[in-house]
């Protein structure tokens, strides 16, 4: 089984893991939230530079916690895309300096991919096929994987990710960034049927509507001019608006969920991304698949949100098939999952 140093600096936090196959070693995860969430969001140039005063500090923890030396690793990965170009380039830069000094050969992973190995960690017989929603402030995807290394995107964001519905929303409601655990904090004292709002459908040119793909911006207006017409009424019900608007989010991923898999007759869902943490959509989502026989894995909370014990873990899998990146491998700031075999030499 390899021994995976892994490192992740994709957007704001700066993390470092070591896996052995899909078991954790160490991890360690700095995050940024107290540096952005007085600009109410990601600033990538301060994020970049945040990345390079806490990697090695970060490495220096984790081979501490791991209790190992070099020669106990047999290779070093980053996160090369999709993310913030000047954030990836410092994981990817520390990974191949390391990978160069210690002799280890090099794998750069897909950030999504990550996102997809991470109920791995917690499954250690999960197995594909089966669905991933992945749900995050960048990304709404329902991948279908196929085998190691094999995937099919069924659905995409067509707009504004979950994710970033709730930063928009928690903007809206003066609450702060980042958004969803705020939203999902006030939601459990709230009533999620004081308001009906939106869920969003994509229509089609020739009509109907795309069962798969997500939209959020319609909601996120909704709840713009919601708030706008309650201000004219007196005080604004934020507990209230924010259980209706999460459980909004919560039922239309849901649905599109279980259909995608009932449509493709794949009986295991697996969810990824930081709005996997959400109580609301891990509630909704496991009630509906018990209706189907359809069984639901969710990451354990702290590998719902960037980390790098996922990256290791997907490492991991490549190294074991034999593959393995060149050093002159770019990060990109976009890159579709289906194209991860370009990431790799052989």
């Amino acid at each position: 089984m390899a021994t995976i140093l892994a490192i992740e600096t994709s957007c704001d936090e700066t993390a470092v893991a070591i896996v052995k196959k899909r078991q954790v070693l160490s991890s360690i995860v700095s995050s940024q939230i107290d540096l952005h969430s007085i600009y109410g969001g990601v600033v990538p140039e301060l994020a970049s530079r945040q990345h390079l005063e806490a990697i090695n500090i970060c490495l220096d923890q984790a081979m501490t916690e791991a209790a190992i030396e070099w020669q106990d690793i047999d290779a070093v990965a980053a996160t090369c895309t999709p993310g913030l170009v000047g954030a990836l380039l410092v994981g990817v830069s520390a990974a191949k300096t390391l990978a160069m000094i210690h002799h280890k050969p090099f794998l750069g992973v897909h950030h999504l991919e990550g996102h997809i190995y991470a109920s791995y960690l917690s499954q250690p017989d999960l197995k594909p096929p089966f669905i991933c929603l992945l749900v995050s402030g960048g990304h709404t995807s329902m991948i279908e994987v196929k085998d190691s290394f094999q995937y099919q995107m069924l659905g995409t964001t067509r707009d504004d990710a979950a994710g970033e519905a709730f930063d928009k929303v928690a903007r809206l409601l003066n609450l702060g960034y980042p958004g969803g655990p705020i939203i999902d904090k006030l939601a459990k004292s709230g009533n999620p049927k004081a308001f009906k709002l939106p869920e969003g459908r994509i229509s089609l040119p020739e009509g109907g509507y795309h069962p798969y793909d997500s939209s959020f911006s319609g909601l996120k207006t909704a709840v713009l001019r919601l708030v706008q017409k309650l201000e004219t009424q007196g005080d604004i019900p934020v507990v209230d608006i924010a259980a209706s608007f999460q459980a909004t989010v919560a039922k239309a991923l849901t649905k599109k969920t279980i259909q995608c898999a009932l449509d493709s007759g794949i009986n295991t869902i697996t969810v990824g991304g930081g709005v996997a943490a959400n109580s609301e959509l891990r509630r909704q989502l496991l009630d509906a698949a018990k209706n189907y026989d359809i069984q639901v894995y969710f990451p354990p909370l702290k590998y719902c949100t960037d980390n790098a014990a996922m990256i290791g873990c997907a490492a991991s899998e490549h190294f074991d098939q034999g593959h393995y990146s060149s050093l002159d491998l770019e990060v990109r700031s976009r890159m579709s999952i289906t194209e991860v075999d370009q990431l790799y030499n052989n």
